[in-house]
């Protein structure tokens, strides 16, 4: 069925329940998802050892996703997934983002600084003993009580085996809560990148539309003990002619899905949340682009910056627009409706009210939103980056937070500091990067200015963190003087604890410990006023959902591993009517020559060896959403037919509810990627490494 009543629709937005007319809707975990109906949609005959050879070939790289396609630890993801690392690599006189990564053999493949990937291996229900911490607890008592079981679940179960990697996941804002184990690798290895210009052709234009004519796509390779990891679990690569139609099924990690929030939840979002968030990303990416301008250096350094920054931007568009559509609001509300009348009439509702308590939270989160994100960050709730994303910001504070929070109990830390957790932060903080200062200071002025601008000049926490100088000359002093950018340096500091925090005279460390007692009390705050309430409403809304719709339920997308299916299709909607496929064919006929529509140099030269038929990018109805980039697209057969790498515009309302009219994901498809593999980067190892037929 295409088109649904308003009543109906708004059921599926809201509820996600089993008898949706669209069965295509869901972010489903692993351990719950609905194989009959499944089935039943598509046709498809998979079992509970299909679903396992999914979720063990499955990889989470950094924000993104991968597949594993080889028994040697080859990963595909996609071209912008690995663009952090490319960018690591990168010289101005060695661009690999001009020139893309070919390397003639495995020995040439080149280490990620930092780089992490993981596959799931175990899901386990600890949703009692994260209940039982919380009891009769309020405010921050609940949210510390919480976050330090957390963390003892955690240790219990993973200790300190570099090799793994625990994490207890609330699903259900709450509802429940289950503890991954990842299988860890810490030796990631660049095997293949295209340049730039052939994964984004079209650029910002075209970015978050179709047609699309990208090879959005790269090769890891994950190593153990300095040699390319077993990974017999794989998938199996598919490089034949997709079929308009056909049932698919995608793995990945969708970053964050807020379709469980009530309408006042939503209202905070539009009105504050949004707003805020947009005008400063398109603020730093003005700030960016002329900083680019001045010279060829600086547009090396901002090229990868700026193009998050426009990503970023246009996904939030997407979002305004389905908080300001009337229909898809009303069928929000209509959907909120008919639970709120199911829950009415329960006979265990103890006179409770979550509702009403979410709504009293809203005008206190409205207030405390903007000091908290531009302050502290991790509100689950928007974008700004702390410190404009400074990387020698962040290094700092972890570096100083490290410290005093490694003096205290792991139970009485804040979460992220947890023994749990500390592997992982020293990994990122070890890692040799590239530092360049005058990005560096363009990020920090730009978040010191803007700070002011938006908490205004008499509050508190602006006089702590400026003093009495300019965010120019505080930016200025504090990049130019700080030596962080060492890594023997941060090693050092982190190693010799506290003492050695306290006693350093970088200015930049000097700068985080003189405002620490402002961050920490916002942070306090938000946790005490808005978090701890929302957590608590909304463990009572989910114990409602499961009783008023029984277990055909799914959770919002929390960046951990979920399985969505749909089948090869276009679209028509007005703003959106084509067919599925695009060809090399449309590419040289879309070309211009001028950017953003010129060709990479080494794909137009190798034009007349490549199939002009071969289809390069298509359309699924699956559902998607960021995070969800680099996920593999496979069939009933386990084959891998692609890699997820974008959505539409419209498609963004999927952060609050699935749209059967709009949504689609884009997908590169491994035809092309063995096309460009093949006849344009002469990268024939890599060919036969995935069994191409």
């Amino acid at each position: 069925m295409r088109h649904l009543t308003p009543a109906l629709a708004a059921a599926l937005l809201t509820l996600a329940a089993a008898s949706a007319a669209r069965a295509e809707e869901g972010m489903w975990t692993f351990d719950n998802f609905p194989i009959a109906r499944a089935n039943a949609t598509l046709g498809t005959n998979i079992d509970q050892a299909w679903l396992d050879r999914v979720r063990l070939s499955s990889v989470k790289f950094g924000g993104c996703s991968a597949g594993l396609v080889s028994g040697e630890g080859l990963v595909m993801t996609n071209n912008h997934c690995v663009a952090t690392c490319v960018a690591n690599l990168s010289t101005q006189a060695v661009n690999y983002a001009e020139t893309g990564f070919a390397p003639r053999s495995r020995e040439e493949e080149l280490k990620c600084p930092g780089g992490t990937a993981e596959i799931l291996t175990d899901i386990a229900d600890v949703t009692e003993r994260m209940h039982a911490a919380g009891a009769g607890l309020e405010g921050q008592a609940f949210t510390r009580a919480r976050d330090a079981e957390a963390g003892r679940i955690e240790q219990e179960a993973c200790g300190g085996d570099a090799g793994r990697r625990c994490q207890v996941v609330s699903l259900y804002r709450g509802g429940q809560f289950k503890l991954y184990t990842y299988k860890k690798y810490s030796d990631v290895r660049l095997a293949f990148a295209p340049e730039d210009r052939a994964a984004t052709f079209g650029g910002d234009l075209d970015n978050f539309s179709f047609p699309r004519f990208a090879i959005d796509a790269a090769f890891i390779r994950l190593y153990e003990n300095d040699a390319p990891a077993a990974t017999p679990t794989h998938f199996v690569w598919n490089a034949d002619k997709p079929v308009e139609g056909s049932p698919v099924f995608v793995s990945g990690s969708p970053g964050a899905t807020q379709r469980l929030l009530t309408i006042d939840q939503l209202m905070t979002i539009r009105d504050v949340v949004l707003p805020m968030d947009q005008l400063l990303a398109s603020e730093l990416r003005g700030r960016l682009i002329r900083f680019s301008e001045e010279s060829e250096e600086n547009a090396f350094i901002a090229m990868d910056p700026i193009v998050g920054l426009e990503n970023t931007y246009k996904r939030g568009r997407g979002r305004m627009a389905a908080l300001i559509d009337a229909d898809f609001m009303r069928m929000k509300a209509d959907g909120e409706a008919d639970f709120r009348g199911r829950y009415a009439s329960g006979s265990s509702t103890s006179g409770a009210d979550p509702w009403g308590e979410l709504a009293a939270v809203q005008p206190i989160a409205r207030e405390l939103y903007p000091a908290m994100a531009l302050l502290e960050g991790g509100t689950g709730m928007g974008t700004t980056p702390v410190a404009g994303g400074s990387q020698l910001f962040l290094w700092a504070r972890t570096l100083v937070r490290g410290a005093q929070e490694r003096a205290k109990p792991s139970a009485e830390r804040l979460p992220e500091y947890a023994d749990s957790r500390l592997s992982g932060v020293q990994s990122g903080l070890f890692a040799e990067r590239p530092v360049y200062p005058g990005l560096e200071q363009v990020r920090m002025e730009w978040w010191l200015s803007k700070t002011r601008e938006w908490l205004t000049v008499d509050h508190p926490s602006v006089r702590g963190l400026l003093g009495r100088e300019s965010p120019e000359q505080l930016s200025a002093r504090l990049v130019e003087g700080t030596t962080l950018a060492d890594p023997a340096v941060r090693r050092a500091l982190w190693e010799g604890g506290l003492a050695a925090v306290e006693a350093s005279q970088d200015p930049l460390i000097r700068y985080l410990l003189s405002i620490q007692d402002e961050t920490r009390a916002i942070r306090s705050d938000w946790e005490e006023k808005v978090q701890a309430p929302t957590d608590r409403a909304s463990e009572a809304l989910a114990a409602a959902r499961f009783q008023a719709y029984g277990s055909a339920v799914y959770p919002d997308a929390t960046g951990t591993l979920r399985l969505t299916y749909g089948k090869i299709e276009g679209s028509d909607v007005p703003g959106q009517r084509w067919g599925p496929f695009t060809t090399f064919d449309g590419l040289w006929d879309r070309a211009t020559g001028a950017p953003p529509f010129d060709v990479a140099p080494r794909l137009l030269a190798a034009r007349e060896r490549i199939d002009g038929a071969t289809v390069m990018n298509m359309t699924l109805s699956s559902d998607t959403i960021g995070g969800s980039s680099g996920s593999p697209v496979v069939n009933a057969a386990g084959e891998i037919l692609g890699a997820n790498f974008d959505s539409t515009v419209l498609t963004q309302r999927n952060a609050y509810g699935y749209d059967v009219r709009v949504n689609r994901s884009v997908i590169v498809t491994t035809g092309a990627v063995t096309a460009a593999l093949r006849d344009v980067y002469g990268m024939e190892r890599l060919v036969q490494e995935l069994g191409v037929r």
